[in-house]
């Protein structure tokens, strides 16, 4: 069976994280993995490239702070909203508000 087939187990992570619409350009995406900001089950990473599996968990930094995301599905394209957050789950710890007592 070819590894560069539609039935492969994994996607690279660049073009993941485009599909997921964490940002908008997938030249966006690629400079965030680039500058070693991404990480794949706590290893950072530099590699567009590198393989994203199921199951993997990525510690991913954005404008509001960082997002910890557990990967649900591979994507075959890059579709609307809820398409792209049915991709994963969202692991991030809200933000726990001070009490007022």
């Amino acid at each position: 069976m070819p590894t560069d087939g539609p039935e492969r187990d994994w996607q690279r992570l660049d073009l993941w994280l485009w599909c997921a619409r964490f940002l908008r350009h997938r030249a966006d995406c690629t400079r965030l993995v680039e500058a070693g900001s991404v990480r794949i089950n706590r290893q950072p990473t530099d590699k567009p490239h590198a393989r994203l599996r199921v199951g993997d968990v990525l510690t991913v930094p954005l404008s509001g702070g960082v997002r910890v995301v557990r990967v649900c599905a591979l994507a075959s394209r890059r579709g609307p909203a809820p398409a792209a957050r049915a991709l994963y789950d969202d692991l991030t710890d809200p933000v726990v508000a001070p009490s007022h007592d």
